[in-house]
């Protein structure tokens, strides 16, 4: 008998399937993985978000006059 038939007889129908992390968690390892790429993707997708904004606030917004910044009203 190979290791692989062992394997089956021994885990049943949980042959081939991942385990979870933990007994009150039913999470995989390759879900927890994929949560953390697409959170991974979402923070840099702020990062560059928020470095826009604040090149429109700081100096495209005064430079068209929609409003004036402080420092340069002389406050």
């Amino acid at each position: 008998m190979g290791e692989a038939k062992r394997r089956q007889a021994a885990l049943g129908e949980d042959y081939g399937k991942e385990p979870n992390m933990t007994s009150w968690l039913p999470v995989t390892k390759q879900q927890l993985q994929k949560l953390y790429d697409l959170v991974m993707k979402g923070s840099w997708v702020a990062i560059a978000l928020l470095i826009l904004s604040w090149i429109v606030i700081r100096f495209v917004g005064p430079y068209f006059g929609w409003w004036g910044t402080v420092d340069a009203e002389g406050l």
